[in-house]
C-alpha cells in the first residue's frame, strides 16, 4: 500500500501548523513585553513609600499589552491552517 502525497501533507504529525508556532512566538513575546513593563517601582529604602508602583504604566497599559498577549495566544492556537 502506498501513502499518497496529499495524506503526508494533510497530517504531518504536528497538530499545529508553521504559522500557528510563529503566531504563538509573538504572543509570547508580547506577554514578556507586558511583564517588562509590570516590573519596577522598588524603592531603595524599606521604610520609604515610594508611589512610583501605581504609575500608568504599571496599573494600566501592562496588564492591557498582557490580556491583548493571551488573546493572541488563543488566537494562534485556532487559527485554521492552510
Amino acid at each position: 500500500m502506498a501513502i499518497k502525497e496529499k495524506d503526508t501533507k494533510d497530517n504531518p504529525g504536528f497538530p499545529l501548523g508553521k504559522e500557528n508556532y510563529r503566531l504563538m512566538a509573538i504572543g509570547i513575546a508580547i506577554i514578556i513585553v507586558g511583564f517588562i513593563l509590570m516590573s519596577g517601582g522598588k524603592s531603595d529604602d524599606p521604610n520609604v513609600f515610594n508611589p512610583e508602583i501605581f504609575s500608568f504604566r504599571r496599573i494600566t497599559l501592562a496588564p492591557l499589552v498582557l490580556l491583548f498577549g493571551f488573546i493572541f495566544e488563543i488566537y494562534a492556537i485556532m487559527k485554521k491552517t492552510r
